[in-house]
């Protein structure tokens, strides 16, 4: 069964699966209670969760998010069972923490993650078209870099309890969230008190985290693979999401075709399009978007795992100083934190290559 399991994921069909998967799942999260067009957002979810536990106070956006546990862990288990759990460390971790901190500013400027800019336009924001413009122009030049020899280093295998931590503190969110401790930061009001049923939100995010990890789904590995080699093997995976979701929203009534009024968005095109263009190029040059870097940690890459602190470092920073911007526009630091990050990722794609590493 494993054999057959591994020969279907590696056909042209596994992303496509994937990606049919997702873009029915999110609708449906949305109609079990998430946030409209926010079914599943990696950066959302980790903002939310990162103010749960106090990393930030902004109130409406405080919530746990079940489905990033089950994202972790079905990785984990799925790394597991298919004999591909191999803990590995050691590629340049400061650098991919704030490459995944910029990251997220950049997705908080935009107010979404890749995953989300797809599930965006396919409920009808036209917003996201800037987004997803961004997003692939970011991803070019981060292409650029590649081509130009631009390298963080080699990993190296880690001890096996190191690939455990990310699927034990998982874990613990899951336990905090159903404990809820007084301690704990919830939303009333907002996004954050907008969610699915734990345990839907739990089983969606399983089953995600086990089809990606089977998928290597990646919606930037799919524009960079296209950019570089001409290979479309994860992007028809990225088209099939932007498909299944667009049916599901129409046969949900979710879907809703226009500019103004779209939910937990704002009509900045130029910083739609930037903000997403700093993440493309984070994520590039970081080695995937924030799902696929999830997954990767749940199946014991350390680079991974610390990239993934950086986005979530990243989100209460951009709340507590005024970056992420809102339904509203921009906030305070907005554009002046992306156009930093922008000149943050252009350095490291310079000065980091092959031939010397760090110059």
């Amino acid at each position: 069964m494993n054999d057959i399991v591994r020969r279907f994921f590696s056909t042209r069909w596994g992303p496509v699966a994937c990606g049919v998967a997702i873009g029915i799942v999110a609708p449906l999260l949305v109609r079990a209670g998430n946030p409209g067009h926010m079914g599943i957002c990696v950066a959302c979810f980790t903002r939310d969760t990162a103010g749960a536990v106090g990393l930030h106070r902004a109130a409406p956006v405080q919530y746990i998010r079940p489905e990033l546990v089950g994202l972790v862990l079905g990785a984990f288990l799925a790394a597991l069972l298919f004999r591909e759990f191999r803990p590995r460390t050691g590629s340049a971790p400061l650098v991919r923490f704030v490459l995944g901190a910029f990251s997220s500013v950049g997705a908080l400027v935009f107010l979404g993650c890749p995953w989300r800019a797809w599930l965006r336009l396919a409920g009808g924001d036209g917003n996201a078209l800037f987004g997803v413009a961004g997003l692939a122009a970011g991803i070019a030049l981060g292409v650029v870099f590649l081509r130009m020899g631009y390298s963080l280093g080699r990993n190296r295998p880690a001890a096996r309890p190191m690939g455990w931590l990310m699927p034990l503190l998982a874990a613990g969110l899951l336990v905090l969230l159903l404990a809820r401790p007084a301690a704990l930061f919830l939303s009333k009001e907002g996004p954050g008190s907008q969610h699915a049923p734990w345990a839907l939100s739990l089983g969606a995010g399983l089953l995600i985290g086990v089809l990606v990890q089977r998928s290597r789904f990646c919606t930037v590995g799919a524009f960079r693979d296209l950019f570089l080699m001409r290979d479309m093997h994860l992007m028809n995976g990225v088209l099939a999401l932007a498909a299944a979701a667009f049916a599901t929203n129409l046969a949900l009534g979710q879907f809703r075709a226009g500019f103004a009024g779209q939910p937990i968005a704002h009509s900045e095109w130029v910083w739609n399009f930037t903000g997403m263009a700093l993440s493309g190029l984070a994520f590039t040059l970081g080695g995937g978007c924030p799902g696929r870097q999830l997954v990767l940690a749940g199946e014991g890459d350390g680079d991974a795992a610390v990239f993934f602190l950086g986005v979530a470092a990243g989100t209460a920073l951009a709340h507590n100083l005024g970056i992420a911007a809102s339904p509203k526009g921009l906030g305070p630091w907005s554009a002046g934190a992306v156009v930093a990050g922008l000149v943050f990722c252009v350095l490291t794609g310079l000065l980091f290559r092959e031939r010397g590493e760090a110059a």
